[in-house]
């Protein structure tokens, strides 16, 4: 359902949406993939000038579990069948790069490195050069299922099954640089890399997110902690919602969290207190992210299986909702 404080995108996908991304410069730009098949690009500008409209739609054989952008006119492709695509946004043209051998369920690309990082199901990290005629760089087997990759300066963290995570630097990618085991006692839904660098936050199917940092000496350790989230007490019984997803503000550092409860929520983790939750969808957030200038915030939102098939015909349905932003995502201790 739409509401008064967003504008929703025109022609979105049938099916849940699997992952958003923002052009890494152009604030009105973004990608989403999704279970039907398809990335879909749209210009989402502000609704009292340019309308917002989808300009490509890219058509795949299989689900889409993830998607990212290269530059402004490139992106990359990866889902159940495997498969790694080029996507030229300006050609509209998809070329094949590489393949995994079960599904890609994550990447990132490097601009420094001029590489893209893909996860899969096949328990490997594989990195790729686009434009090299041997696409394939090399390859690093990880110790369970890739679930989740995100990137912030040199550091690739990775979340798995079992729920483990590597941290790779992408300048080596022969081993990890650091193995943990989650914090939260649940599995592994959803991985953010803060925007400064310093760590991530990751969130489970138990209504929990987790704070971490790379640094591991135990002074900055000592800073890292678990808060409860995405509850809702209905009839005196707490009801307990999986986090679906997380993005981080790219200049205040701060963070939205998206759940099953249908809410999103934004966080200011150095002083752990949330700034602000939204007003309540009719369907599961499934995906997040802010442009490049911090203005906005696209919300994927569709039904997301957590009731199995019956729930899907009680509330059918997706949409991919923009969120003018104000202050409300700026800590209060803010200067710049």
């Amino acid at each position: 359902m739409s509401q008064p404080d967003y504008s929703i995108l025109p022609s979105p996908p049938f099916d849940t949406i699997s992952r958003i991304q923002y052009s890494p410069t152009d604030p009105n730009k973004l990608l989403a993939s999704s279970w039907d098949s398809t990335v879909r690009f749209y210009h989402a500008g502000d609704p009292n000038e340019r309308p917002s409209e989808q300009l490509v739609k890219f058509e795949h054989r299989a689900a889409l579990l993830t998607c990212c952008f290269s530059d402004a006119s490139h992106g990359f492709s990866g889902g159940l069948d495997a498969t790694i695509r080029h996507l030229d946004i300006s050609t509209e043209k998809i070329t094949t790069v590489g393949s995994h051998t079960d599904a890609v369920s994550g990447m990132v690309f490097s601009t420094e490195s001029h590489a893209l990082v893909s996860g899969s199901w096949d328990c490997t990290l594989r990195l790729w050069d686009p434009r090299s005629a041997t696409a394939q760089q090399s390859q690093t087997t990880t110790p369970e299922r890739v679930y989740a990759i995100d990137m912030t300066n040199h550091n690739i963290v990775v979340a798995m099954a079992s729920r483990l995570f590597n941290v790779y630097d992408i300048r080596n990618m022969a081993k990890p640089s650091q193995q943990r085991e989650s914090s939260l006692k649940y599995m592994t839904r959803s991985l953010a890399c803060m925007a400064d660098g310093q760590g991530f936050v990751t969130a489970s199917v138990e209504g929990r997110i987790a704070v971490e940092y790379f640094d591991d000496s135990p002074a900055v350790q000592a800073k890292k902690y678990a808060f409860k989230c995405h509850r809702h007490t209905v009839d005196d019984s707490d009801h307990v919602y999986p986090v679906n997803a997380l993005a981080f503000h790219p200049i205040y550092n701060t963070f939205a969290s998206g759940g099953s409860d249908a809410t999103v929520s934004i966080w200011d983790h150095k002083v752990k207190k949330r700034l602000r939750q939204y007003a309540k969808f009719n369907n599961p957030v499934g995906a997040l992210a802010f442009n490049c200038d911090g203005t906005k915030l696209a919300v994927g939102v569709g039904y997301n299986w957590d009731h199995g098939e019956k729930g899907m015909h009680e509330k059918p349905g997706t949409e991919i909702a923009i969120r003018k932003l104000g202050d409300e995502v700026k800590p209060k201790s803010w200067t710049g």
